[in-house]
């Protein structure tokens, strides 16, 4: 299984939605999609599920050009969007065998059904109607859904909406099992969820794919570095502070609270407080930082550079 985009880029009227974004995926496993509203992440999605044509370049899904041969994509792929669009008259059991038919025949579509409605956790609830079911609950019944004919990639679009911590729980570790076996494309704003499930990350700013990194390989070329706050009772010129071995760059955060960023993974604390001591100063708080995910995403989407 793959799936390979290249060069696509998609303007709508006068503004440029995406820009030159290539990627490929090789292979089962989870990838985050990130970027700030607007960056060109549903609609990414939607070219490569054939719902859009791109103004350029080409997406292939298992070696099948999405421009030339867009129904056979469509049996490939799985398709979670947003805004789950449901039958609400529908009974679970229903909707799942009208879905299903589209693929299969009845019989296999019937097994399938109850396959999926294990697999998600929605066997409490299938005797309702779409309408009658919890946010959490339609969710889980658009999840069923996408995953009915047994796509080789499954694209996600916000899917942990609406969930309880338990169900959260449940979708991770279901989202983690499904990376075992295909391609998950998993688009959310809650880093939490992209730590917790995602192999890979691909962010997206203004258009342009910003940074493509396995997420500890990216968390290492962006901060392989230690970050420190602290804050001395006096006030220090910056100059003085970098100067001090392993210091790579100082900052002023307020008052006499101060940024220090170190090259490598030395720990910067030891030669902080001889540097204090040698200079007569006190040290009120010292604070190592720890870079998140939500930092990284905060730096490539201010700065807009590439990774």
């Amino acid at each position: 299984m793959s799936l390979r985009v290249e060069d696509i880029s998609k303007s709508y009227g006068t503004q440029k939605v995406l820009d030159n974004v290539s990627f490929s995926v090789q292979g089962a496993q989870v990838v985050g999609l990130l970027g700030p509203n607007g960056a060109g992440k549903s609609t990414l999605m939607k070219i490569i599920c054939c719902c859009l044509m791109p103004d350029s370049g080409k997406v292939s899904v298992c070696g099948l050009d999405t421009m030339n041969r867009s129904l056979q994509v469509r049996r490939r792929i799985g398709y979670l969007s947003e805004h789950n669009p449901l039958y609400q008259d529908m009974y679970v059991r229903e909707y799942l065998d009208f879905v299903g038919k589209i693929y299969m025949d009845a019989r296999t579509t019937a097994k399938r059904r109850e396959e999926v409605i294990s697999l998600t956790g929605l066997g409490r609830e299938a005797h309702k109607k779409a309408g009658q079911l919890s946010k959490g609950y339609r969710q889980r019944l658009g999840l069923a859904a996408a995953l009915i004919h047994r796509p080789d990639v499954l694209i996600m679009d916000e899917p942990t909406t609406g969930l309880d911590p338990n169900q959260l729980e449940e979708i991770r570790a279901l989202v983690r099992r499904l990376g075992e076996e295909k391609i998950v494309i998993f688009s959310t704003h809650v880093m939490q969820e992209v730590q917790a499930v995602c192999e890979r990350v691909l962010l997206l700013n203004r258009g342009r794919l910003v940074a493509d990194a396995p997420m500890g390989d990216l968390m290492r070329d962006l901060h392989g570095n230690v970050q420190v706050k602290v804050e001395f009772d006096k006030n220090v010129e910056l100059a003085r502070l970098e100067a001090i071995d392993g210091v790579s760059q100082a900052s002023n955060v307020q008052g006499n609270v101060y940024h220090l960023s170190g090259a490598g993974k030395t720990d910067l604390r030891p030669a902080l407080f001889d540097f204090a001591v040698r200079n007569g100063l006190s040290v009120l708080t010292l604070q190592q930082e720890e870079v998140d995910l939500e930092t990284v995403f905060h730096r490539l989407t201010q700065t807009g550079n590439p990774l």
